[in-house]
């Protein structure tokens, strides 16, 4: 018998097994304790609570450690690329030459939308968010192609994954086209992924977009870096919906909803939003961090911590080399590109921020590269979602591999006793 837990209650003694996973973490099994108990565990926000046992992304957030199915993250960001790392996720293991030629292949023959798509767009008014607008026409996919929607049919599962991670960029592009009111462009499948995203975006039918390398590259790492992140609010929509059977673009589309608050994949949108205040008071990065150091000013420093990295965020590591790239390929002057940089260094030797182990998160950096290469902030959130889309594919394929139960937390009811309902004239 392995180890166990053991719970002291009204006098019986109750023994929870223990589950080790393959990197040390222990969680007690709470699944019988209603059943011998009656009680159930109490943790808002989930802080402390395993929902699924995974084999997809290791976390340790002590140490500054991010690895997908195994693989350091600096290895893949520095040596992949976006598809292959989302081929990684799906399937499990890193593909062959072989194998990644026909993923990419197909990924490259599925980038077109129905061209009824563009009536869906035209009903949206101009200044809607591009994210309500991806939510609703992935969600709308499952209305143009019903052949492939039974989540328990591998060959239906396995089109629409490949329709998915080809589709999302050119939905992303056209909400983002609406919203400008320019024409939508289609996909140009001479083009890397990134590339094609990037043309359809930015360019126009009288003017091409040359594709910089140095921005592409950037993107592509971007894109890996978000690419999954355990157990995070969205995941765990994805994870939660798609329980209740519902079909990959039905559990995606909630997922992009849950992306779109500010306290999740919103962040890198509140940087630019802070750099534009500091920039309109006139102030200094130096005031600014004063500031938010004081605990009379409410000012906050957006990038800056997060809620699983008590060390410094692997990926921020990372692109905070990308990011002094792109800025010196672009040659880019700007104020508040000026502002960030001046933050990340007086915040990085301020041993008040070190102190508190709040580093430059992977959203300060972020925000800093989509601004520098001209990236309205609306779609900041739409291109971590291109990101994060093969991590709630895998994460959902693995919940239903692993045939996990419809999802339904408890509660503890603190509201009125049983009361009984006086008629209206006697109130």
């Amino acid at each position: 018998m392995g180890q166990t837990a053991k719970l002291h209650y009204e006098g019986k003694e109750i023994e929870l097994p223990l589950i080790e996973g393959s990197e040390g973490e222990k969680a007690v099994d709470c699944g019988q304790l209603r059943s011998a108990t009656g009680l159930i565990t109490m943790d808002p926000g989930y802080g402390n609570t395993g929902s699924c046992e995974s084999q997809i992304t290791f976390i340790n957030g002590e140490e500054g450690i991010l690895r997908y199915r195994g693989y350091p993250i600096e290895e893949l960001a520095e040596n992949s690329s976006f598809l292959e790392v989302s081929y990684l996720l799906v399937n499990g293991d890193l593909p062959s030459p072989e194998e990644l030629a026909t993923f990419t292949e197909s990924i490259r023959t599925h980038t077109m939308v129905h061209e009824d798509f563009k009536r869906l767009f035209s009903a949206l008014p101009k200044d809607a968010h591009p994210m309500a607008a991806c939510a609703a026409a992935v969600g709308a996919l499952a209305t143009f192609y019903p052949d492939s929607l039974d989540p328990r049919d591998s060959r239906q599962v396995e089109i629409s994954v490949h329709r998915l991670l080809a589709k999302l960029p050119t939905i992303a592009s056209y909400a983002y086209k609406h919203s400008m009111g320019q024409p939508f462009m289609y996909p140009d499948n001479k083009l890397s992924y990134v590339g094609n995203f990037l043309q359809m975006m930015f360019a126009t039918p009288c003017e091409k977009y040359e594709v910089d390398p140095v921005i592409q590259k950037a993107i592509d790492m971007l894109l890996i870096l978000h690419a999954d992140h355990e157990q995070n609010c969205s995941t765990s929509t994805v994870r939660l919906v798609g329980s209740s059977m519902v079909n990959l673009f039905g559990a995606i589309s909630a997922g992009i909803s849950a992306l779109w608050g500010p306290r999740h994949g919103g962040a890198n949108q509140e940087v630019i939003e802070m750099l534009e205040s500091i920039a309109e008071e006139g102030l200094t990065a130096k005031q600014f961090v004063e500031r938010a150091k004081s605990n009379d000013d409410t000012s906050r420093l957006m990038g800056f911590g997060h809620r699983v990295y008590k060390n410094y965020d692997p990926r921020a590591r990372i692109l905070r080399k990308s990011a002094h790239e792109v800025l010196s390929s672009l040659g880019v002057q700007s104020k508040l590109l000026e502002i960030a940089m001046e933050l990340e260094e007086l915040a990085l030797e301020d041993d008040y921020f070190g102190e508190r182990k709040l580093y430059p998160n992977v959203d300060f950096y972020s925000g800093v590269i989509y601004k520098a290469m001209g990236t309205p902030v609306n779609m900041f959130t739409v291109m971590f979602a291109l990101g994060r889309l093969p991590g709630w594919i895998a994460q959902w394929l693995e919940m239903h591999e692993d045939k996990q139960r419809i999802g339904r937390p408890r509660q503890i009811y603190t509201g009125s006793a049983e009361r009984h309902y006086v008629p209206l004239s006697n109130r």
